[in-house]
């Protein structure tokens, strides 16, 4: 087959219109056409008022070879790339005589890397410091609705981790020659969601159906033999001194919080971006780990309606477009870059703290993308140097973390409401006493304060440039009654840690750090990906394992 990139179509263009163009574009009589699927469905909207759908299609046509040749030099017409995932091993039929392979978190990194592994036969054990996804859904509304925190089970913690509270957003930028990306939607369609992931360049699930599809891939990975333990926290690693290579130490297994320990040569870390306690545990345990920049701001919210006109002109409210939603980027006179993080069209800002004493945002949409508001991140870049600490301290970012989530707490009253400000105030450096026409969809609920102590007077800065340099991309963006919402602080991980060409860690044999908080994932999609890629590495070197008897 072929794949065409780049047709364009109004909006409200026929279905037949679509064929019509893959010949036009073709430069062949509409019966060489045997059939054709759509890839990638976009909406562009550059042109305010006049938005059009991009189309990439996967065609078959007669004369395929000889259009290949004739379109050799043009960038949108090539061989369609087989996307079939296949597996890259499959356990022994007798079993494994070596340890099962043991994976630390449930969120999307761990789910692939189980799912994926128990697909081969593998049959992983999981554990998962937090609860199962309907129980944890109880505790994180224990939050919203009635102030209190439950430490290990809230929108970090628990089946499906930071994710399932979350737009569901399932696109990204990663390269992803192997088209994993796409065994990722394949498993989530089967999972539940809509098959219009498979061809949306902006899919979204939504916070209910993931509930439910994260239950169903649990099962499938039980059902293929794998094991997936709730409210098991690590403490430890069982380590020992390797003594073919100086320097490398080997992983013999874990010491969970109740004692019990799980002997385990194969060890996936897909811990997420706040696990702040194993992260310590780690660093201690001489786990190479190092800071790593990441982004500090608030969350913005604007009337749906108004992103929606700014966007889309007349066509403000066509169904077949939704919910608008913007990214934006500003390079501040300081130095720094301030940009749109995780916007939620149609969405909510949600408190999404996992520590006693701080207040942290985040956005969050339903697959209808209905609700009044419009939020998203304006965050300010920050690197290591910017932490402060001693210096080379893989945990600085933590600390700095802590002390603008802790900051955000007191602003709020102490009961983790949250510090919000008018932008029109935040503007004119001055506090906010009464919020106006935007209502801020943050529960527990809001304080109206001054915000220009929340972050460094740097990162302040930065905001107070930025604001009005996007309203002249989205118009109505500096409305003065639009709502700053603080602080949002994890955006990434604070930190990396170091992996081999194996996927292994540099000093750590049989440890697979991945994911969001081993600083190589930022969102659902990119994390599964980074599940499937280590999944096939474990089990290539586990197998080797088994082959050669060196357990």
């Amino acid at each position: 087959m072929l794949r065409i990139t780049e047709l364009r179509l109004p909006i409200d263009h026929p279905p037949e219109a679509l064929p019509a163009a893959i010949a036009t574009r073709l430069k062949v009589p509409g019966k060489d056409i045997s059939r054709f699927a759509i890839f990638r469905q976009s909406v562009d909207a550059r042109r305010v008022g006049a938005p059009s759908f991009i189309y990439a299609v996967d065609v078959e046509v007669k004369h395929e070879a000889e259009l290949l040749q004739r379109f050799a030099a043009d960038p949108h017409v090539s061989a369609a790339p087989d996307m079939t995932y296949r597996f890259v091993a499959q356990a022994p039929a007798g079993g494994l005589k070596t340890p099962r392979p043991l994976i630390v978190g449930f969120g999307p990194c761990g789910i692939f890397a189980a799912l994926v592994l128990a697909q081969m036969g593998l049959r992983p054990i999981v554990v998962e410091r937090g609860r199962a996804v309907r129980e944890r859904t109880q505790d994180t509304w224990g939050l919203w609705r009635k102030n209190t925190l439950n430490p290990e089970s809230n929108v970090q913690f628990g089946e499906g981790g930071a994710g399932t509270f979350s737009d569901g957003k399932l696109y990204s930028q990663i390269r992803d020659p192997q088209h994993h990306g796409r065994k990722v939607l394949t498993e989530f369609v089967k999972a539940g969601a809509p098959a219009e992931i498979l061809t949306l360049a902006k899919p979204h699930i939504g916070t209910f159906r993931l509930v439910s599809m994260v239950e169903t891939m649990r099962h499938e990975i039980e059902a293929l033999g794998g094991e997936i333990r709730f409210e098991q926290r690590v403490a430890d690693l069982l380590l020992q001194d390797d003594p073919a290579q100086p320097g490398m130490r080997r992983l013999r297994g874990v010491r969970l919080a109740s004692g019990e320990e799980i002997e385990s040569h194969h060890v996936v870390l897909a811990l997420g971006h706040s696990a702040r306690d194993t992260f310590a545990m780690l660093h201690e345990a001489g786990v190479a780990m190092e800071a790593k920049p990441f982004s500090v701001g608030f969350r913005i919210e604007h009337p749906q309606s108004l992103i929606d006109r700014a966007r889309y002109g007349r066509h403000a409210g066509d169904t077949r477009l939704g919910a608008a939603d913007y990214k934006l980027v500003h390079h501040a006179s300081n130095g720094r870059t301030v940009y749109s993080f995780c916007m939620c069209p149609g969405g909510t800002v949600v408190a999404a703290t996992s520590e006693p004493g701080c207040v942290v945002t985040n956005g969050m949409s339903q697959y209808s993308r209905n609700e009044r508001n419009a939020n998203a991140g304006i965050v300010v870049n920050v690197s290591p140097a910017d932490f402060g600490g001693e210096p080379g301290d893989p945990l600085a970012g933590i600390a700095f973390q802590r002390r603008l989530e802790a900051r955000a707490f007191e602003l709020g009253g102490g009961n983790y409401e949250a510090p919000a400000q008018r932008v029109g105030d935040f503007l004119a450096g001055r506090p906010s006493t009464q919020l106006g026409e935007v209502v801020p969809s943050y529960k527990p609920g809001v304080r109206p304060t001054d915000l220009s102590t929340a972050l460094p007077d740097w990162a302040i800065a930065a905001l107070r440039e930025a604001i009005p340099a996007f309203e002249k991309q989205i118009k109505g963006f500096s409305l003065p009654d639009a709502v700053l919402t603080g602080v949002e602080t994890r955006t990434s991980s604070p930190l990396r840690m170091p992996r081999g060409d194996d996927l292994q860690s540099i000093n750590v044999r049989g440890l697979y750090p991945g994911g969001e908080g081993a600083g190589y994932a930022g969102g659902i999609l990119s994390a599964g990906v980074d599940g499937i890629r280590i999944a096939e590495a474990l089990a290539l070197d586990l197998l080797a394992a088994e082959a050669s008897h060196q357990p």
